[in-house]
């Protein structure tokens, strides 16, 4: 009982870091739950786990890929005042997936995210990307920390290729912005990062 106690409260404490300071999810306003395409000329990506759609009618949608974390790049916004390793690699491997795809779909989940992000599947040419990247070993898998989001299949398939990929050569990612945000602080004390906003 005490070990389960500990292991919970331990679960609870790491989660935080992600969602310090910000709003409790909310309701999705578009579409969701089915299969939308998504223009290939219309995908920026920001970075491993995060693209923005810039729609026809100039209105801009951020995506927060669910099923995988990927190793962070510097954010200083963010507090992440350094690389995580394989963060740059991370993103370019996204990047260059994107580029060579010849259809894009997104699939919404219900709810949007704590800073109001999409969060949502993406297919690329039919294929689940979270499942590519993890299969790739450049994403640890975020269903067992965040459930599966409405979408129990998509998340079976990332839990699996995860598996399958075997450990990944980084801190995991909720680990690492937990700690770059302490060294953000320390930094803004010393006067070596502007004050936040």
């Amino acid at each position: 009982m005490k070990t389960e106690l500990l292991c919970a409260l331990s679960a609870a404490v790491c989660c935080c870091g992600w969602t310090e300071a910000a709003e409790p999810p909310g309701k999705q306003s578009r579409p969701s739950e089915q299969r939308i395409a998504v223009p290939t000329d219309a995908v920026r990506i920001d970075d491993g786990d995060t693209l923005k759609i810039v729609w026809a009618a100039g209105d801009e949608e951020i995506v927060r890929i669910l099923g995988i974390d990927t190793p962070e790049t510097r954010h200083d916004e963010h507090d992440i005042p350094f690389d995580q390793p394989f963060g740059r690699e991370a993103t370019a491997f996204t990047r260059s997936v994107f580029a060579m795809a010849d259809n894009v779909e997104l699939l919404r989940a219900a709810t949007v995210d704590p800073y109001g992000r999409t969060l949502g599947y993406v297919y690329v040419n039919g294929k689940n990307f979270s499942v590519v990247i993890l299969r790739a070993g450049l994403a640890v898998e975020s269903v067992s920390a965040f459930g599966d989001n409405g979408f129990p299949q998509q998340a079976a398939e990332c839990v699996e290729a995860a598996k399958a990929a075997g450990p990944v050569p980084f801190e995991p990612p909720h680990l690492f912005r937990k700690r770059m945000r302490a060294v953000a602080e320390r930094m803004r004390a010393d006067g070596l990062l502007p004050p936040k906003p």
